[in-house]
């Protein structure tokens, strides 16, 4: 059962993480060029997969405690449970702005262009996945 979960975990992993990050980081160019109906679906998808994301902390937190031998006590997971926790708030502040971006860009004003949302989201987008790498490095090393 527990390589079950932990293959689950993985899984999961891959198919949100991966598409979280690549869609996070690609929503800066989306705001400059001003393109709302692709913004609009990059903010849908980021919310899905902001929820999928949750799947690999609770799949990971059920794997750990299957394996039991207090592998959950170990400074490594906490700390990568911890900067999990931090990156799932990020995403949803990443969210956040682009729910505005697409608000804004929908107004037709041309003075305000989302220059605020597009610097706060490449700012978000790059410390969550230099988050993520720090997860990553966390779950391969210690062992």
């Amino acid at each position: 059962m527990p390589s079950v979960l932990i293959w689950l975990h993985v899984a999961v992993a891959v198919f949100t993480v991966g598409p979280s990050t690549a869609l996070t980081m690609s929503a800066p160019r989306v705001i400059r060029t001003k393109n709302v109906a692709v913004l609009q679906n990059l903010q849908r998808m980021n919310r899905i997969y902001s929820i999928g994301v949750l799947g690999v902390l609770l799949f990971g937190i059920w794997a750990g405690i299957a394996i039991g031998d207090g592998k959950l006590g170990e400074w490594y997971m906490t700390a990568s449970m911890t900067l999990f926790i931090v990156a799932l708030v990020l995403l949803f502040l990443i969210d956040r702005d682009l729910r505005i971006a697409v608000r804004v860009l929908s107004n037709e004003t041309p003075s305000d262009d989302a220059k605020v949302q597009n610097g706060r989201i490449a700012a978000l987008s790059g410390i969550v996945s230099l988050i993520w790498l720090v997860i990553l490095f966390l779950m391969v090393v210690p062992e």
